[in-house]
C-alpha cells in the first residue's frame, strides 16, 4: 500500500531532532519491520491515487513527475533529516476500542442518520481501511479496524487516552510500519500534531514551506500564512509565537500543501478554552474552503461535536460507536440532537451521565 507523506511529517523529523529526540519511524506498511528510510528535509513519499501500501520491507522512494519530493530553489532548506518515527507502546497509541469483529457500529438511534449522504457514499474514500491490526508488546492495539473516509469528510475520532486513536492517525500517515491488514489512501496527506512541532532555527516562513514543491513556494507560504491570519508573523521566530500563533503557522504549514486527506492529532488540546474556540472556526472556515477528507483525533467530546460529520468511538481495537451530525455550521452546543448526541458519545467512553455515579 502507498501514500505519500508531505513536508508536515518531515517537519515532525527534523524538529524532534533539534531537541534531541531519540525515536524513530518509518513510512509504509508491512508484516515485518524493514530498514529505516532516512527522510531528505524537502523529500515527501509520493503514492499513485488509490495504490496500495507495499507490505515489503525497504521501498524506493523515487518521486513522479510533479509529486512533491523535492524543494524549488527558493526554499529555506538548510536543515539536515532527522530521524524517523515508529508508534511506541508508551504513546497515546495504545490499545484502542473499536467496533466488535464482524458487526456494524452502534449508532446513536434517533439522533442521527448514520447511514452516509449521497455524496459521501458514491465518492472512492481518500481513506480505505480494512482489518487493521497492530500489536505492541503481545498486546493487540488495533484489532481488524475497519474506516473510510470520504473526499471532503470531517471525521472525528474519540477514545480513551491510550486506546490506539494515534495508532491509527500515524498509520493513514505511514508513520506506522508494523500494522497489517489493508490501507489505502488518496492523493497528498498532510499532518498537525497535538504540538505545532515548528523548526526552532528557522523562522515561520521557512517553516511553512519546508519541503514544499511549488513553483514559487515562498509566495504559496506566504499565502498559507495569510490565509491563517499570520502574514504579520511570517519572520518571527517559533518561540516568539504565542501557542495560537504557533497552532496556526501548524496549520498553514499542512494546508500550503493542498492535502486530500488531513490528520489532525489533537492540535488543539494544549490551547487555552478561549483560543481553542478561534481556532476551531479558523479550522471550519479553512475546511470548507479547501475541502480535504479529514481524521480529528480528540479527547474532547464537544470539539467532536462541533467540528465534526461524523464522530467515531474506538473501543477494543475496533470501531464501537458512530455517529452522523447533518447540523449546519457554526453548531451551538446547547443544540437538543447535540446535547443528546453528546450523552450518548459520553456514555460510549465510559462516563456516566451528570447526577450518577
Amino acid at each position: 500500500m502507498a501514500t505519500r507523506v508531505t513536508g508536515a511529517v518531515i517537519v515532525e523529523k527534523l524538529a524532534e531532532k533539534a531537541s534531541g529526540a531519540t525515536s524513530s519511524a518509518s513510512s509504509g506498511h508491512g508484516v515485518e519491520p524493514g530498514p529505516r528510510h532516512d527522510a531528505e528535509p524537502s523529500s515527501e513519499h509520493n503514492a499513485e491515487p488509490g495504490q496500495q501500501r507495499d507490505t515489503t520491507p525497504g521501498p524506493d522512494h523515487s518521486a513522479k513527475p510533479g509529486s512533491q519530493h523535492d524543494t524549488e530553489p527558493g526554499s529555506d532548506h538548510d536543515a539536515t533529516p532527522g530521524p524517523q518515527h515508529d508508534a511506541t507502546p508508551g504513546s497515546d497509541d495504545d490499545a484502542e476500542q473499536g467496533s466488535q469483529h464482524g458487526t456494524e457500529p452502534r449508532s446513536a438511534g434517533g439522533i442521527e442518520d448514520r447511514s452516509p449522504t449521497t455524496a459521501y457514499a458514491t465518492a472512492i474514500p481518500v481513506a480505505h481501511v480494512r482489518n487493521l491490526t497492530r500489536d505492541f508488546d503481545n498486546r493487540r492495539v488495533l484489532d481488524g479496524l475497519d474506516l473510510d473516509i470520504a473526499p471532503g469528510e470531517f471525521v472525528a475520532l474519540l477514545g480513551r487516552s491510550g486506546s490506539g486513536k494515534s495508532t491509527l492517525l500515524r498509520a493513514l500517515a505511514g508513520l506506522d510500519r508494523g500494522v497489517r491488514g489493508e490501507l489505502t489512501t488518496q492523493g497528498t496527506i498532510a499532518v498537525a500534531f497535538q504540538e505545532p512541532r515548528l523548526v526552532p532555527w528557522k523562522r515561520v516562513l521557512p517553516n511553512v514551506f519546508l519541503g514544499l514543491r511549488h513553483s514559487d513556494p515562498k509566495a504559496a507560504a506566504r499565502a498559507a500564512l495569510a490565509e491563517v491570519g499570520l502574514a504579520a508573523r511570517a519572520d518571527a521566530w517559533p518561540l516568539t509565537l504565542s501557542g495560537g500563533e504557533a497552532q496556526r503557522a501548524s496549520l498553514a504549514r499542512a494546508l500550503v500543501r493542498e492535502p486530500d486527506l488531513l490528520l489532525l492529532d489533537e492540535p488543539f488540546s494544549a490551547l487555552d478554552a478561549l483560543t481553542r474556540l478561534t481556532i476551531h472556526r479558523l479550522v471550519i472556515d479553512l475546511w470548507q474552503r479547501r475541502r480535504p477528507g479529514v481524521l480529528l483525533v480528540t479527547h474532547d467530546v464537544d470539539e467532536a461535536l462541533r467540528l465534526a460529520d461524523r464522530v467515531l468511538v474506538l473501543g477494543e481495537g475496533r470501531i464501537a460507536h458512530e455517529s452522523r451530525i447533518d447540523l449546519p455550521r457554526p453548531r451551538r452546543g446547547d443544540h437538543p440532537r447535540l446535547l443528546a448526541l453528546r450523552e450518548t458519545l459520553l456514555a460510549e467512553l465510559g462516563v456516566a451521565p451528570e447526577g450518577t455515579e
